[in-house]
């Protein structure tokens, strides 16, 4: 009896951690290939504004799949883009693709991957709403949001989408 209370206990404690937090569209688009539709992601924050990491932070990112994408293909995806805006030393690049390969899994169609920027720059990731880890590095979070975000973007159409404002 006293450790189911201890169970329920800490997940009333861990609850509020855990979720995704409500917060208000930025903007929406498709990210294609070619052809191919990968993924619609969504950016939100706060107060569905977006002016800065800092002054809008938490600011959550969520990549919903068109098509199943394993684990190391975004890896190496994401790997290309830091290496793309020239912002990382190659020695974070593999630390952090490193730490990414723990937390991360394949992903099918349908699947939701969400990032969230907290106010102390590290990101939770979530998979279909669910806490699947956590990188504390604070020079991790800005860098890898930037991959949408940064102007210098290999996906400019979809930066546009995603800063949009929000029409009242």
């Amino acid at each position: 009896m006293q450790k189911k209370w201890l169970s329920i206990l800490l997940l009333v404690w861990l609850w509020p951690a855990a979720a995704v937090p409500d917060l208000q569209l930025v903007g929406e688009g498709t990210f294609r290939y070619m052809f191919w539709q990968l993924y619609d992601a969504r950016l939100k924050t706060s107060d569905g504004s977006f002016e800065g990491y800092e002054k809008n932070a938490p600011v959550l990112l969520e990549l919903t799949y068109k098509r199943s994408i394993s684990r190391d293909q975004f890896i190496d995806a994401t790997v290309d883009q830091w290496q793309h805006l020239g912002q990382s030393s190659q020695a974070q690049q593999q630390d952090w693709a490193n730490q990414l390969k723990t937390i991360w899994q394949d992903v099918g169609r349908g699947d939701r991957l969400a990032a969230l920027l907290q106010h102390d720059m590290t990101v939770d990731f979530y998979l279909n709403g669910e806490p699947i880890g956590r990188i504390d590095d604070t020079d991790f979070g800005p860098l890898f949001f930037d991959i949408w975000l940064h102007p210098d973007t290999s996906a400019p159409g979809l930066r546009r989408q995603l800063l949009a404002a929000r029409r009242g």
